[in-house]
């Protein structure tokens, strides 16, 4: 395979430009490059989904609603240099950088061992970012930016600490592979497994004439060579089973995720409101957790793509970029440590700066669950009392009092619970819900459903040790590092983290929580994507439905809540008052 160089509307382009890994391997770059012989930032991303396959080509459904519902996203650009989940060379370019784009070990154009996000991966990465600032055309200095997959391996090479990274935009970037992302509250997610067959898989190495082309140069995005399914095969990981195989937080999953104190390259951390189940978690607990002094948070609603392409996020970007990369005094420095898109209904966001995560202000506000009207009340039910629930129906759900002034909810949230089962185990899911006055649930805008609740919580009822260390009043910290077998009939203690959310609930409207056994599921016609193999029901393709990780036999079962000044079952939430 051949490397080759061409100028393209006004870029100096490089097509399968190698790198050499420190073992040995090659792996293949396209750079996009001003034509002038000045010296400019990288922004770099390495990853699995083909740096030839454009977004339209490979996710033709989400290209279609960036392009109808987001004109100004893909305005000012022929278009035909976009990829899935990386910036558009058209749109930085011209600004003075160099855009660098990796397929990593595996996939697309770059041969070797598929196994993603595994610590030689990483290490590669590494090696890239060192690779592009000691090229002829850098400054020296190299920035990661892209989305999901591309956010998710940046907190973990900054763990590595290359020389030359300089900064980082992790936008809807999971961090803790066990907590974020292959077992919430230790109960098994499908997302990964399905993930690796629609989107990786595709798109693996040496699938070559079988899989698509580039519509920019026509070459296969898989590379020249067409394997045998056994080649293909024995060339990647069996990544379902190899998440199924360690149903513990053990070295396998921390191999796969960032320290924290090791993180210390100055980063905007870009959270979503609505990515329940995959991506806001990483990015908060980035923001609270790691070491870097320079760190900043935003956070936006909509789609996970959307805001990474409008005029919004690109600026926002830029001038990130321009600051840490370029020297620019644009102000940034004095950008608010914190910027919140405040949701409201209707998919409408108001913009505010804070100087802190979670807010300082913030009024933790304990709802007890009372059986007596279903209700939130500010102190325990009078007596004890027992809620029976069958765990594959709808639960239980507790609703506050029509509100008589509206109340912002943004932050992490958490629930103390007391339960009891006739079998070992329960699973608990935890819904946050809005209610207009006439009873109709608002949802909103998911990381790919557009019917998502609020916000969600999972606990297996035997992975409830915390980390005493780590936990906090409104963020408990499992373990993960054993079973604790219920004993049937006992009453049990549980605290189930809530991921963080926002919400600005109106004058009328309700504040609901809805305890269950099994996913949510939106009262109303799902949605297909073409890249998921489930419709999307309001959880996305985020469930947690493999019978092997939950036998019908004990979490089909019925579950009691137990309320009253013994049981003092409740709901934390963090309540915004108004700046003074």
């Amino acid at each position: 395979m051949n490397s080759r160089s061409e100028i393209r509307d006004g870029m100096r382009v490089e097509w399968d430009v190698p790198i050499a890994m420190d073992d040995g391997l090659i792996v293949r770059a396209d750079i996009f490059r001003p034509l002038d012989a000045r010296h400019y930032p990288a922004i770099l991303t390495y990853g699995p989904y083909a740096k030839g396959l454009a977004f339209q080509d490979g996710y033709p459904s989400a290209w279609k609603l960036l392009s109808t519902q987001h004109p100004d996203a893909v305005a000012g650009s022929s278009n035909k240099y976009q990829s899935w989940e990386l910036v558009d060379p058209e749109k930085w370019v011209p600004d003075g950088y160099v855009c660098v784009r990796v397929d990593s070990r595996g996939a697309g154009r770059s041969a070797g061992f598929l196994d993603p996000w595994c610590p030689r991966e990483t290490r590669d990465f590494y090696e890239c970012i060192e690779w592009c600032a000691a090229q002829p055309w850098s400054n020296g200095k190299v920035g990661l930016n892209g989305i999901s997959y591309y956010a998710i391996n940046a907190w973990h090479v900054a763990s590595l600490q290359p020389p030359h990274l300089s900064a980082m935009c992790v936008w809807e970037g999971a961090a803790d592979f066990y907590r974020d992302m292959t077992h919430h509250g230790g109960i098994l997610s499908t997302f990964l497994a399905n993930w690796f067959d629609m989107q990786v898989k595709t798109v693996q190495h040496g699938v070559g004439a079988r899989g698509a082309r580039s519509r920019v140069t026509g070459e296969l995005v898989c590379g020249p060579t067409t394997l045998s399914d056994a080649e293909l095969v024995a060339n990647r990981s069996d990544f379902g089973a190899d998440i199924f195989a360690h149903p513990f937080d053990d070295d396998y999953h921390r191999a796969r995720s960032p320290e924290w104190d090791r993180v210390v390259t100055p980063f905007l951390s870009a959270a979503s409101w609505a990515g329940q189940g995959m991506h806001p978690r990483g990015n908060f607990e980035g923001f609270m957790r790691a070491a870097a002094p320079q760190k900043w948070l935003e956070v936006h609603g909509l789609e996970h793509w959307t805001h990474f392409y409008t005029p919004y996020g690109t600026a926002l970007q830029k001038r990130f970029f321009g600051y840490f990369l370029k020297g620019e005094k644009n102000g940034w420095d004095r950008q608010p440590r914190v910027l919140l898109q405040v949701r409201h209904p209707g998919e409408r966001f108001v913009e505010r700066g804070e100087n802190e995560w979670p807010i300082a202000r913030t009024r933790w506000t304990r709802f007890h669950l009372d059986p007596a009207g279903m209700i939130f009340s500010e102190r325990p039910a009078a007596k004890d009392q027992a809620m029976p629930y069958a765990t594959m129906g709808d639960g239980l759900t507790f609703l506050t009092p029509p509100l008589t002034e509206g109340i912002e909810v943004a932050g992490p949230s958490a629930a103390k619970l007391f339960l009891s089962s006739a079998t070992a185990d329960i699973d608990v899911f935890l819904v946050l819900r809005v209610f207009d006055p006439q009873g109709k649930e608002i949802v909103f805008s998911g990381t790919v459903d557009p019917h998502t609740p609020v916000g969600q919580g999972w606990l297996r009822a035997s992975r409830r040790k915390l980390d005493t260390k780590l936990s906090l009043p409104y963020r408990p910290y499992h373990t993960h590092d054993e079973d604790q077998p219920l004993e049937p009939g006992r009453i049990t203690e549980l605290d189930v983290e809530i991921w963080p959310t926002g919400i600005v609930v109106p004058k009328g409207y309700r504040i609901g929580l809805t305890l269950r056994g099994k996913d949510y599921e939106w009262d109303g016609p799902g949605v297909r994507l073409s890249n998921f193999k489930n419709e999307l029901r309001g959880c996305g393709p985020f469930l947690h439905n493999d019978p092997r990780d939950r036998p019908p036999p004990i979490f089909d079962t019925t579950v009691t809540l137990h309320t009253g000044p013994n049981y003092a079952s409740h709901v934390l939430l963090p309540i915004i008052p108004k700046k003074a």
